[in-house]
């Protein structure tokens, strides 16, 4: 009788682990994406494959990536994120996308850490995570500012989400075969609009274990011209959302203080005494996140907060102007916002 070997048992079925691609959209990015490619070839986990697309750049970028194995990818005109990235996940064979902004730089550990929590988490097919309070390059209290509030709204939301901000994110690459792509129409609240497709179907998680450092904004003007920008597509993206509204980086009660200031101070004309409203709201808006404002204090002390509130307020008025403006346009342009789209696997 021939007698063959046993076939060894396993108790469970050791698991490959997913490939990842790393897809990074750049503009102008000369001042930080060293910084960034470093940390991406630096992960526990490497990636299969980084691709850079440089967004018709007038600086050094292209002349940084090519420093690095990348596959370098040009669009002809500036075209804005959600077509650079769209460009990225068509390139990519991963299994898992894992988007980083090309002025982050990304902990050692937040590709694992993502995928470790994909596996753990049933249904979840999308991590994202949280800027570190450390700035890649400290340029100033105004960037302070930004990266103090940008951790705390983000560690404050930590599980299961409905919004994916994809400055540091991993995705199934299945997802996008399901939803489709971004929104190329929208130069801001594109993850918001893509995230709204996803959420019913595929599970968000949002970690304060996958971080990076950032290089935000660090100048006055500039962010609140951004952030007016940005705020104009709130309105066209909260109406059009399907499910229940997304991860919120303010508290409501401090934008309705900030448009309180903005709506009772003309009434200061009349008589003086009407100058106690708007300061009643200014009053309101400084207790409106007493979460916040106490983080704030622990990490940089009480002179620094009243510095950060004013910064704050500055940043609610922008956006309450933004928002006004972008409510007008949504009502009288109806090509304003995202594409209407139908929810997957529906019909007209």
């Amino acid at each position: 009788m021939t007698h063959f070997p046993a076939v060894p048992t396993f108790d469970k079925v050791v698991s490959v682990p997913p490939h990842v691609s790393v897809v990074i959209p750049a503009y102008n990015s000369e001042r930080t994406l060293h910084a960034c490619l470093s940390a991406v070839y630096g992960q526990t986990h490497p990636p299969v494959e980084v691709i850079v697309i440089d967004d018709a750049s007038t600086d050094r970028t292209r002349e940084i990536a090519r420093r690095f194995p990348v596959r370098l990818l040009q669009t002809p005109v500036n075209s804005g994120p959600a077509a650079a990235r769209n460009r990225g996940i068509k390139a990519s064979t991963g299994d898992v996308v894992f988007f980083v902004d090309a002025d982050c730089a990304p902990t050692p550990t937040a590709i694992a850490t993502a995928l470790r929590i994909m596996a753990d988490e049933p249904g979840i097919d999308c991590v994202h995570g949280v800027y570190l309070t450390q700035p890649l390059y400290d340029d100033g209290p105004v960037e302070a500012y930004r990266l103090l509030h940008a951790h705390y709204w983000r560690v404050r939301n930590t599980g299961r989400v409905r919004t994916a901000i994809f400055a540091l994110c991993a995705v199934r690459r299945s997802v996008f075969d399901d939803i489709g792509f971004f929104d190329e129409r929208l130069r801001a609240s594109e993850d918001v609009e893509l995230s709204d497709r996803m959420a019913d179907r595929h599970g968000i998680w949002l970690s304060a274990d996958v971080t990076c450092r950032h290089d935000d904004d660090s100048r006055l003007w500039p962010m609140l011209r951004k952030q007016f920008g940005r705020s104009q597509m709130l309105v066209p993206v909260a109406v059009r959302e399907r499910g229940p509204a997304g991860l919120r980086a303010n508290r409501p009660g401090g934008v309705l203080a900030a448009a309180a200031v903005l709506g009772t101070l003309p009434l200061a004309a009349l008589t003086p005494v009407l100058l106690a409203l708007p300061g009643l709201a200014l009053a309101w808006f400084a207790v409106a996140d007493p979460g916040l404002a106490g983080f704030v204090r622990r990490e940089r002390g009480t002179a620094f907060l009243a510095l950060f509130l004013g910064l704050h307020f500055l940043v609610h008025l922008a956006i309450v102007c933004g928002g006004t403006v972008g409510g007008v346009r949504f009502l009288l342009d109806s090509d304003f916002g995202p594409t209407r789209r139908l929810a997957p696997g529906t019909s007209r």
